[in-house]
């Protein structure tokens, strides 16, 4: 389409994608990630480095990337599945036009290509290559004499991977589809790769936050294709896009460099995580704020690095990092407001009572089926949200987060009116069931109905269950028949482009990750928004639960910023990011008085100096006597 001009940026990726190797555009939410893959795979094909590109989309998104890429390029050719293609009795056929068709582009959710197998032989070589890694790494650590809690939990591991193998044997159950080697595919674009973070390796560490002990299925089936294209291009197969590829903890970036710099890592001798951990990164113990909200404990987790130019220089033979400040893309200014409401004398009794179950659960005297922290973590952003969510019998407290949020979106509303401005509210917990029962959606809609807003501009993204009303909902917002929409960071994140008229978005709570809070403002700091300043709004309820979160965020953020950076980055990572200046802002309003834990704080940063103090001297006395 020759109305629409790449930007440098897009242009420069989609010449590294065409000239290097496997690829990761790690490039800020709202860059134009869609047009650049879709321009690189016809790229490829156009010079015949690829004959048939496999794009795999968040399930929501198959329609929106076929659309754009489509707008780009009018005349593809391309393939799109729909939820009925991959119904049992559809599969074959659809895997069968996969194969037998040319086609600029193959797009699928990514549920889909999960349900695309892999040989058989392929998935007991690769069980059986993950029984051998742990099978070295129990008799290390016998060797070592090590912990024995490390040996028990690597054996159920192999126990469970041994079930998973003997499962090939029976072979009656299966449906006679093409396998993925049988489709003719040779390059994969992965969107949102981040939701692939949870790829198995094993390591003697335990116990240690940011280290995921767990695997997720479709993480393993991703990475076996994966090395498939690998051996078939000689590594050139895969190209990765996310704008948050560090979303939660150090280890997802090993986890990024395995799928696409395998080779890489086994010629370093950093293959095992136990390896380039040691090179890279630091486990640290600080305290920090207990989850139920009150008092402090000791903590372990991955927070430092060390050698960051080197393991970004390596990273960066396949990531090509683009941030805001290199972009300099025409979006509007966004002001952060933090709005902290005190707690209601019953939110304060709950949080007690929060206080007393943990500690109940820390001394063992109730089983983990009746209560344990999860659950008390769960409690805890509900009380935090609504003391309503507790205990629906509870009064509507006139000081709580939901009501202070009621009162902003009336403002906007009324002050849009004319230019007919839009407004997102997130929030994750107490989403609308259809069944009757108390929930924080119905509840604010009622409210903003009663005080003057037509019910037929406030929606929920819950209401649209096809990917077709979503794109006419977010075409009625872009128009402003709908002005305020009220959704999940899972449902209203990535893809959602509603940004036409967007004046102000509200956090009702706290997602887990950093990435969540960057996708929910990445919907309105986004190019194509009329307005040129825009606001994002964050709740927060004093004294509970969401000072745990917050910090919990800050944290993570604090070491994203340092290794997503454009600039040259330090050799440890020790600064503090803008961003996580103002979520330590929110933490501190939160927790009611910041000094006290800024005073624990410092007293293990004081001992920790000391300890390497003392070993700076005596590893100088050591040198000396050589000497």
């Amino acid at each position: 389409n020759p109305e629409i001009e790449l930007r440098p940026h897009q242009r420069n990726a989609v010449a590294r994608i065409l000239y290097g190797k496997n690829a990761l555009l790690a490039h800020e939410v709202g860059a134009g990630k869609t047009f650049t893959m879709a321009a690189a795979a016809m790229e490829l094909r156009r010079i015949g480095l690829c004959s048939k590109p496999l794009f795999v989309v968040p399930n929501h998104l198959t329609g929106q990337w076929a659309s754009e890429w489509l707008r780009l390029y009018p005349a593809a050719n391309l393939l799109v599945a729909t939820k009925r293609d991959f119904e049992r009795r559809n599969r074959r056929r659809f895997c069968a036009r996969i194969a037998s068709g040319d086609w600029d582009g193959v797009i699928m959710g990514h549920t889909q290509f999960e349900k695309i197998p892999v040989s058989v032989e392929r998935q007991r070589a690769f069980i059986e290559s993950q029984i051998a890694e742990l099978s070295d790494g129990i008799a290390e650590i016998k060797a070592q004499h090590g912990e024995r809690f490390s040996v028990k939990q690597m054996e159920i591991t192999k126990k469970r991977l041994n079930v998973r193998l003997a499962k090939f044997a029976d072979q009656t159950d299966k449906d006679d589809v093409l396998t993925f080697e049988e489709l003719g595919v040779d390059r994969i674009f992965v969107d949102e790769a981040h939701y692939y973070k949870n790829l198995f390796f094993h390591t003697k560490m335990r116990n240690v936050s940011g280290i995921a002990q767990s695997e997720a299925m479709k993480s393993s089936d991703l990475f076996m294709k994966c090395r498939i294209l690998d051996e078939q291009t000689g590594g050139r197969g895969t190209v990765f896009a996310t704008g948050t590829p560090v979303s939660n903890s150090m280890a997802e970036l090993y986890t990024m460099q395995r799928y696409l710099q395998y080779g890489e890592l086994e010629r370093l001798g950093f293959s095992h995580f136990d390896c380039w951990a040691s090179t890279f990164g630091e486990t640290v113990t600080a305290l920090e704020l207990a989850p139920e909200g009150t008092g402090y404990r000791q903590k372990t987790r991955f927070s430092r690095f060390y050698n960051l130019p080197e393991l970004m220089s390596m990273f960066k033979q396949v990531a090509d990092v683009q941030t805001a400040d290199t972009l300099a893309l025409p979006t509007p200014k966004v002001h952060l407001r933090n709005v902290a409401v005190q707690p209601s004398p019953v939110q304060r009794e709950l949080v007690a009572g929060l206080a007393e179950r943990a500690e109940a659960v820390r001394a063992g005297s109730v089983p983990a089926e009746k209560d344990n922290m999860l659950l008390i973590t769960n409690d805890g952003r509900k009380i935090a949200l609504d003391q309503r969510l507790a205990d629906p019998a509870l009064p509507d407290f006139e000081g709580s987060k939901v009501n202070a949020c009621c009162e902003n979106v009336l403002r906007i509303w009324r002050d849009g009116a004319e230019e007919r401005l839009t407004q997102l509210v997130f929030c994750d917990l107490s989403t609308p069931k259809g069944d009757g029962s108390f929930n924080v959606y119905d509840d604010l809609r009622r409210k903003l109905v009663a005080r003057g807003v037509p019910e037929g501009e406030v929606a929920f993204i819950h209401d649209t269950d096809t990917e077709a009303k979503k794109l006419a909902l977010f075409g009625k917002v872009n128009a402003g028949a709908v002005r305020i929409l009220m959704g999940s960071t899972q449902k209203m994140g990535a893809g959602t482009n509603v940004q036409r008229r967007l004046a102000a978005i509200h956090d009702l709570d706290c997602p887990w990750r950093p990435a969540d809070l960057q996708q929910r403002l990445g919907r309105i700091e986004r190019q194509g928004n009329m307005n040129a300043e825009v606001e994002a709004y964050r709740y927060v309820t004093e004294g509970t639960f969401d000072a745990y979160l917050y910090q919990l965020v800050e944290g993570k953020q604090r070491f994203i910023a340092q290794v997503m950076t454009s600039k040259s980055p330090v050799r440890t990572a020790a600064d503090v990011d803008e961003a996580a200046l103002s979520y330590a802002e929110l933490k501190a309003l939160a927790t009611g008085n910041p000094l006290v834990k800024e005073r624990m704080g410092l007293d293990v940063e004081v001992s920790r100096l000391r300890m390497l103090k003392a070993d700076h001297l005596a590893q100088k006395y050591a040198l000396e006597d050589k000497a």
